[in-house]
């Protein structure tokens, strides 16, 4: 698994259940609420400073998840995307990558043609139960709850980037 995780580049996420808790939640006027955690954030902007790029790939397509990409500065994003093979492979081709290169966490049946192909996949511990018997790496955290703070530390920890991304939080004279 170590091995795996040491030479990815890039990660792509599912948002319902792996950035979220899963729920959704309309207010009284028809808006579209989404709870994400703010760790699984800082997580990806450590991924981005260490050079590893982030994407999202979501079945549903909604503005909070346009709000949240951008102030992740997440570039890569396709939502609506019923069938997440299809983006998946855009992305591959786009970017240039090999697929063992590229991480992908998803929660659901419908991540499984992604999950299948990619170099490291991972899911959350709430994850269903097929999903989490085909994965590289489950989480100890539930999705929404640090799920993507825990893979993140994990790729940056495998790729030799830890260190260098968190030196200015336990250096003494910062």
């Amino acid at each position: 698994m170590q091995r795996k995780a040491a030479g990815i580049k890039l990660l792509l996420l599912d948002v319902d259940g792996v950035m979220t808790n899963g729920q959704i939640i309309y207010d009284g006027a028809g808006n579209e609420l989404k709870m994400f955690h703010v760790r699984d954030g800082h997580g990806l902007k450590l991924l981005q400073r260490a050079g590893i790029k982030v994407g999202i790939i979501t079945g549903r397509s909604s503005q909070v998840v346009s709000r949240r990409a951008a102030e992740l500065d997440i570039e890569i994003l396709y939502q609506g995307a019923l069938n997440k093979l299809d983006p998946y492979l855009e992305i591959v081709t786009q970017s240039g990558l090999r697929e063992e290169q590229i991480a992908y966490m998803g929660d659901d049946l419908i991540d499984l043609p992604v999950l299948r192909r990619v170099g490291f996949s991972a899911t959350v511990a709430d994850a269903d139960a097929d999903v989490r018997g085909l994965v590289d790496y489950v989480s100890k955290f539930s999705g929404g709850a640090g799920a993507v703070r825990e893979i993140c530390d994990l790729l940056l920890k495998a790729g030799g980037h830890w260190d260098e991304v968190t030196a200015r939080y336990f250096s003494a004279d910062r």
